[in-house]
């Protein structure tokens, strides 16, 4: 085994990758530091191109050389392009190639062991083939950036299904008003369901034509059709049969004309949204196959959260991806959009201040689903929660909401930088 890694250590190119939005530099030596290329090129497809060409060229003059690695900084997003087009590359798949995003401190703590080196591109570039070279690569993933953008398609498809869920159940909330307007006016207490979209609710909604189909349905009939349609699962299922005919007797009357028009449209509804849960639970299943093995600390870190569960750590990795590329946490918020503009004149300072909304839309989403999770969760963030509640009188609830996402982001940094898992104080 031991001769094994060692003739595979001899026997690999070491290419480093310097990474800018416009260029990228190239530096390729072997196991003994002998440069073996050293230029630049555009950061594009056909930049990218020419490196692999340049790197299968050195490979089939040197027989001895039978493996590739790359590394490159996680610089913001202009490595992506580069890291996922190396590893995936049909030619170069024959050299068994291995690809390194590294977090930026690496490299310059390795650079701090050369302390009369000057920096340039160039040396950089030699620097992280270097850094390859020595083995301290050998701990961390190789790049993965293909799963990487199969999670981000499922991540944001399952957002998409979730607004389209959203927007259907607002838009449904208005026919059903007109037929059954008692059952969204009734207090929590005398409400006979606890979700209006619920399997025995959408039963009532569509299979009754009026309100007065269901006072006029006698108390014991009605107590058997809820207990068939929940498989019981009410407590007390006569006393739901009655707060249900009260609702019934407290709405509004809808005449002939316009009954089968709206039971056909809230029936139609009804559908969509079944649909539309049913779609979210099979992109939840895919999105947990496609999660494995991608980014596994930072992902263990996420769900080390109470709250926080798989498919939000995954919407939140398949948009971060790596941590490493962010400064620190208000780096992450700025990505997230999570900021907000302040407005001050002299002594004045307004209660509302707007968030920017400039970011990642869709790590801005799950991070804030995510912060109510963790609000219900746990109570350090359920008392900060409380807390911002009932600090202004405007916006109460989606104030509170944005502040504890930010609070959030803070936490989900440190944890995710430093791959430590979440402990509850």
């Amino acid at each position: 085994m031991e001769e094994i890694s060692k003739r595979t250590v001899l026997n690999t190119l070491y290419v480093g990758i310097d990474v800018d939005s416009k260029k990228n530099v190239i530096y390729m030596m072997d196991f003994n530091q002998i440069c073996l290329a050293s230029f630049s090129i555009l950061n594009d497809i056909n930049g990218v191109g020419v490196l692999k060409d340049k790197a299968l060229e050195v490979l089939k003059k040197r027989d001895d050389l039978q493996f590739i690695t790359f590394v490159l900084e996680s610089t913001s997003v202009y490595a992506f392009h580069t890291a996922t087009y190396l590893s995936n590359n049909e030619e170069l798949l024959v050299y068994s190639p291995k690809v390194y995003c590294i977090n930026p401190k690496v490299s310059s703590n390795y650079r701090k062991s050369f302390s009369d080196m000057n920096k340039d591109d160039a040396i950089d570039a030699r620097l992280l083939a270097d850094i390859a070279r020595v083995g301290r690569c050998d701990k961390l993933n190789p790049w993965r950036g293909s799963q990487l953008v199969a999670l981000q398609r499922l991540t944001r498809h399952r957002k998409h299904l979730s607004d389209m869920l959203a927007a259907e159940k607002n838009y449904v909330l208005n026919n059903i008003f007109l037929k059954f307007s008692g059952l969204l006016t009734a207090n929590s207490q005398d409400a006979p369901f606890s979700n209006v979209f619920g399997t025995t609710s959408s039963f009532i909604l569509t299979d009754f034509m009026s309100t007065e189909e269901i006072v006029d349905t006698p108390l014991e009939d009605l107590v058997s059709i809820l207990n068939e349609k929940s498989n019981k699962h009410f407590s007390n299922t006569e006393e739901t049969a009655k707060l249900l005919k009260q609702a019934a007797a407290n709405s509004y009357r809808l005449d002939k004309v316009s009954s089968e028009p709206i039971n056909l449209a809230i029936a139609s509804s009804l559908n969509c949204i079944r649909s539309f849960e049913a779609e979210i639970k099979s992109v939840d299943k895919s999105i947990m196959q496609q999660i494995k093995g991608l980014n596994d600390t930072e992902y263990m870190s996420l769900t080390s959260i109470k709250g926080i569960g798989k498919v939000f750590a995954a919407g939140i990795i398949a948009e971060i991806g790596s941590i490493d590329q962010f400064r620190n946490d208000d780096a992450l918020a700025k990505y997230a959009g999570i900021t907000w503009r302040k407005t001050q004149s002299g002594s004045f300072e307004a209660e509302d201040t707007y968030m920017t909304k400039t970011g990642n839309s869709y790590l801005r989403y799950y991070i804030i689903e995510a912060a109510q999770h963790v609000v219900w969760h746990v109570q350090e963030y359920n008392n900060f929660y409380t807390k911002k509640l009932n600090e202004v009188s405007k916006h109460k609830e989606a104030r509170a909401r944005v502040l504890t996402a930010r609070k959030l982001i803070k936490l989900i940094y440190a944890l995710m930088s430093n791959r430590s898992l979440y402990k509850e104080r």
